[in-house]
């Protein structure tokens, strides 16, 4: 842990001053919480439950977040998050089970964040 976690918000590209903001807390991986109907998504809490909340005062719907870790020099994602586990949607585990879920959350970070190092 390096700095004080910073999240943003991020609705377009984001820019390699955001990935950096966002990697300041644990440096090389991102925390990332997406909202799978909006598309977007709130990275670099020190949880992913921080990006959670980031994203529920901007009106997302809990049910439609998903957690999730990117790692921006492998341009790599962990679909493990606690805010993962959720009985009622079938996803019983911190991974995130559901394959067109994850294919929804794999398109937005590399859509959003892919290519961008800090």
């Amino acid at each position: 842990m390096f700095g004080e976690p910073i999240i943003h918000i991020i609705v377009s590209r984001a820019t390699p001053e955001q990935i950096h903001d966002m990697s300041s807390f644990y440096g090389t991986v991102i925390k990332v919480a997406v909202d799978i109907e909006k598309r977007v998504l709130a990275g670099g809490g020190e949880m992913h439950a921080d990006c959670e909340a980031a994203l529920l005062q901007i009106g997302s719907r809990n049910d439609d977040i998903w957690g999730a870790n990117w790692t921006p020099s492998e341009q790599k994602i962990e679909y493990e998050a606690l805010l993962n586990i959720r009985a009622r949607q079938n996803n019983r585990t911190m991974f995130l089970q559901d394959p067109a879920r994850r294919e929804r959350v794999r398109q937005i970070v590399t859509e959003l964040l892919g290519g961008i190092e800090p």
